[in-house]
């Protein structure tokens, strides 16, 4: 009883700046910045949060651009996107609305295609913008539209897209992944 006494009389000695020096320390130790000290310590362990060491940290959603790469079926996409110079806005703010050609749906592109639309970049950027469209909209939204003002300022229509697979969120938007590559009538 007497040891377990001086043990809760030790404990109680210690002083908060004691212990938060103590979570300073371990924070900077395991990459977290003292700005996320009071955020980790305060969330409850819950999807989109990571568990360490008694401690939590948000996971981010990745942007469009590194849920393209990171699935890799998006690589001539991925690849185009960086020739074009949008990496940085699909990677922004946005919100954006992404109908992502597939790899094999750039590989039934005319023999050259590829190669000539990544030597010309204003040609590039006009067909990439064409697959972008402001805003976060989900498929139920993209289905109740006819057609849907682009980036690149003209109309797609919505009946003409062959959309293989839907919703892929992102922290800035969304990504319907489409089986060919829209080309702009103009």
């Amino acid at each position: 009883m007497k040891k377990t006494l001086i043990a809760i009389a030790a404990a109680s000695a210690i002083t908060a700046t004691g212990i938060a020096s103590a979570q300073c320390s371990f924070h900077e130790a395991h990459g977290y910045g003292t700005a996320d000290r009071n955020v980790l310590t305060q969330m409850p362990a819950s999807a989109g949060f990571i568990r360490t060491g008694g401690y939590q940290k948000m996971q981010a959603k990745p942007d469009i651009v590194d849920t393209a790469a990171a699935a890799g079926d998006f690589n001539t996409l991925v690849k185009a996107v960086q020739a074009a110079g949008l990496v940085e806005t699909l990677k922004g703010d946005g919100p954006y609305t992404v109908f992502a050609p597939t790899d094999e749906a750039f590989a039934k592109l005319p023999p050259g295609t590829i190669e000539a639309l990544l030597n010309d970049k204003e040609k590039l950027t006009k067909v990439l913008t064409y697959h972008v469209v402001p805003g976060k909209l989900d498929a139920k939204q993209v289905t109740s539209m006819s057609k849907l003002a682009t980036v690149e300022g003209s109309y797609l229509p919505v009946a003409s897209i062959d959309i293989a697979s839907t919703d892929i969120m992102t922290s800035n938007g969304v990504i319907h992944v489409v089986n060919e590559v829209l080309i702009p009538q103009s």
